[in-house]
């Protein structure tokens, strides 16, 4: 207690670290403020006895606005049209060579594509916008959630409303990466997911004290749900360290090279990417479901229950496929080999170029594999939860996209202020060693 009391006093101690900090909780109370503005033309009472069952994708999404999408604010569309268009840039830098090009010029490049991304977002923006438009008009048809004298202007004002609200949610998460502390656009969805987490803890609390004997359930719970925890930690963190020689070099009597070093291999390097795809996937054949009078069959209700075996046995197929398709896309052990040269490093063992290239490619699909399937049992937890009895809420926090975000924006943090203590001869947040976030692999890497 006296070790965590000293680190606080030294965090407080640095001007700029406190600086940080404090701006980054102004922003968060800014997003959270505007989280609770309803939408001009809205009857908030009837908006949320309409929209509180929201599933796949939906839900995902309201999940990533900390209920703002069911509660018709005027964050409702939160940061994931910016996310989406930054997936797409990300995604046309690996396979258009004009973009390849683009970022490969350094600064002048990088800018351009944020600008293009911003470009990309307000399209994406507007168009979720007329979609979640027709999505309240059909959910408050019956309730009459639109008030009567202003359903001429609602489509207009909410579409433009919508989409400053997107647009201001990207400007606080880039100013927090300026100005603030960590990752701005992870940190707002980290604050969205954790918002649910009081309200969802509460539920199950109350579920499991209806009957006697039931708190006791409650706590193994609670301790297995450290223990998921524990072990996305090793999964965000694990890596395979290949062993990296660099060759001398005798500049006068000076003497530069010589150390062997490791290139850390990340266990999962496609991150959360293949769970959210593998979520938007399923969700497409639901939506027909939507359009059959009887409900679309077992197999379509089967991929709207994430308890259901089916689901999980499809689900786990497809965040497995994703995970070695994205890794694909992102990782290039030919530019890593080709780094190597250049720099007079070499493998043990392995002949530089195409060999090393050859090499590091074998040993990333090794640790894929079990990556994949870790990834995949991730997953599915919160719905192996839900078939042990735990609400659905609180089985969110289990697994699934919510934790590895919440576990790799948190790693990731703590890694920014261990770095400030340490440039400043403070002492670190652990004895044990240094933090280690998603940050600090994948910038070897690349």
């Amino acid at each position: 207690m006296k070790k965590l009391i000293q680190t606080l006093k030294n965090i407080w101690s640095i001007e700029e670290l406190r600086g940080k900090i404090l701006f980054t909780l102004m922003m968060i109370v800014i997003y959270r403020v505007g989280t609770h503005i309803v939408l001009p033309g809205i009857d908030p009472n009837q908006i949320q006895a309409g929209g509180q069952n929201s599933t796949g994708i939906l839900g995902l999404i309201d999940a990533f606005s900390g209920g703002a999408f069911n509660q018709a604010s005027i964050f409702a569309l939160g940061i994931m049209p910016y996310i989406s268009a930054s997936i797409f840039m990300q995604l046309m830098t690996v396979l258009v060579p004009r973009f390849q090009k683009m970022q490969k010029e350094g600064d002048s490049g990088r800018k351009k594509i944020t600008q293009y991304t911003r470009y990309l977002t307000v399209a994406v923006t507007i168009l979720q916008a007329s979609a979640y438009v027709t999505y309240l008009q059909g959910m408050t048809q019956q309730t009459g959630g639109i008030m009567a004298g202003y359903v001429g202007y609602f489509w207009m004002s909410t579409v433009v409303i919508l989409t400053a609200g997107t647009l201001f949610v990207m400007w606080m998460g880039e100013k927090i990466t300026d100005k603030g502390l960590g990752n701005g656009t992870s940190l707002i969805i980290m604050i969205g997911i954790v918002a649910r987490l009081p309200q969802s803890f509460l539920q199950e609390l109350s579920a499991k004290s209806v009957r006697n004997g039931q708190i006791l359930v409650f706590i193994v719970e609670i301790a297995i749900l450290i223990f998921i925890i524990m072990g996305c930690i090793l999964l965000i963190q694990g890596v395979r360290k290949v062993p990296v020689n660099y060759a001398k070099q005798i500049v006068g009597n000076r003497q530069f090279g010589g150390a062997r070093q490791f290139l850390p291999l990340k266990v999962n390097s496609a991150g959360v990417m293949p769970i959210i795809f593998a979520q938007a996937i399923i969700f497409i054949p639901t939506i027909f479901a939507n359009f059959n009078p009887t409900g679309g069959g077992r197999f379509l209700m089967a991929l709207n229950d994430h308890s259901n075996v089916w689901y999980m046995l499809i689900y786990s197929f497809v965040v497995i496929g994703f995970t070695f398709l994205y890794t694909a896309l992102i990782f290039n052990p030919k530019q890593i080999a080709d780094n190597l040269k250049q720099n007079n490093g070499f493998i043990p063992g392995v002949k530089p170029g195409q060999p090393t290239a050859d090499y590091i490619g074998i040993i990333m699909d090794r640790i894929t594999l079990p990556g994949a399937i870790l990834l995949a049992f991730v997953g599915i937890l919160p719905g192996i939860a839900q078939r042990f009895g735990v609400t659905q809420q609180f089985a969110t926090f289990f697994g699934g996209t919510s934790l590895l975000i919440m576990v790799g924006v948190i790693l990731d943090t703590l890694q920014q202020i261990e770095t400030q203590l340490l440039m400043r001869q403070y002492d670190g947040l652990m004895k044990s060693g240094r933090i280690q976030g998603r940050q600090t692999t994948s910038a070897v890497q690349m």
